[in-house]
């Protein structure tokens, strides 16, 4: 028996009244530049992609975070907005390496809907050969909202009508939810085509692993420290069960291996920032990645919140992120608001 392909099991989703044809053709879209740039990783050095990116002046290239860029993640954003500007699906792009929002030029058809992504998570396993990956979420642009503008994507994580991410890793994997379960398609590279292979994914509600970067301990708050140190404690801690610590350092591959097998997924506040909440990007990076560990059973906050709960300030804001098994993700909250209880 022939196994489900992507656009099938999207023509179904819309036939349930679950999605509509603009959002349907938008996927598409999405998943025919993931399978771009998932040939581009491929090739690797084989086709000058690795190493850094270099501005005009020769210098190393920076996007709007400060941060150095890859010659992937530049050619991953290119990618993405080439795909998407044509399609009448969208009314504004953004990227986390872009300052601001992009409108789809006026020589092309506007859609309803608003498309946020980070081009290529983990840019710093790119030239180790390590599994890496783009995030992407769905938005609609509020009714009559006119010239599309950074503020139309400032919405709570709730109001996502899709999410996923694809991996680049020994086999290229998509990841999505339209808000009725996760569902896992595999790349068929002979086919060139996306294959239903794992439906409604079901985390683990407990779990015996962690992933998190413990050479930061030092710059925890209080009520990190003492959760980790519980969990460190082993079987005669409170915890009362061993724990081993994962750690990939590319965040779809980590909330990958969560997905498949249990865990939670730590990225928290530390005070070698500390007017940031947090690391990682609610927009690009936290908020999708929440919508997919909970339509998989899954929790997500930021250490006292729900996730998809947090009203965005501003298009690249940052959050703690504590995601995966649910058990794991309320004991862990629950440290940091008793915590905060006790003042």
């Amino acid at each position: 028996m022939s196994r489900m392909s992507l656009t099938r099991f999207l023509i179904e989703a819309q036939r349930e009244g679950h999605i509509n044809p603009q959002l349907r053709l938008l996927i598409e879209v999405v998943a025919r530049a993931c399978k771009r740039i998932s040939v581009a990783v491929g090739k690797g050095a084989l086709s000058d992609v690795l190493g850094d990116a270099v501005s005009g002046a020769g210098a190393s290239s920076v996007n709007v975070q400060g941060e150095a860029q890859k010659k992937l993640d530049v050619l991953s954003n290119e990618i993405l907005l080439e795909a998407n500007a044509w399609g009448g699906h969208l009314a504004a792009c953004a990227s986390e390496e872009m300052e601001h929002c992009q409108p789809i030029p006026d020589a092309f058809p506007r859609g309803n809907y608003l498309l946020l992504f980070d081009p290529l998570d983990g840019s710093s396993n790119i030239d180790v050969n390590v599994s890496i990956g783009t995030i992407f979420s769905v938005l609609r642009a509020p009714d009559g909202a006119g010239e599309p503008e950074d503020a139309h994507f400032l919405q709570p994580g709730s109001a996502q009508v899709a999410a996923g991410y694809c991996v680049y890793g020994p086999s290229t994997l998509l990841v999505l939810s339209v808000g009725h379960g996760t569902h896992v398609f595999t790349l068929d590279r002979e086919q060139g085509s996306f294959v239903l292979t794992r439906r409604d994914v079901r985390i683990p509600e407990s779990t015996r692993e962690f992933a998190i970067n413990m050479s930061n301990q030092r710059h925890w708050e209080p009520p990190m420290q003492a959760y980790v140190a519980d969990l460190l404690a082993g079987r005669e801690g409170p915890r009362g069960k061993d724990y081993n610590m994962r750690w990939i350092a590319s965040m779809v591959a980590d909330v990958h291996r969560i997905l498949t097998r249990g865990g939670i997924f730590i990225y928290p506040w530390d005070r070698r920032e500390p007017d940031r909440p947090g690391k990682l990007r609610l927009m690009y990076e936290a908020n999708p990645m929440a919508m997919l560990v909970e339509q998989a059973g899954g929790a997500a906050t930021d250490g006292r919140r729900r996730i998809l709960d947090i009203q965005p300030g501003s298009l690249h804001e940052r959050v703690a992120v504590f995601l995966g098994s649910k058990d794991e993700v309320e004991a862990a909250t629950r440290y940091h608001r008793e915590h905060d209880a006790r003042g």
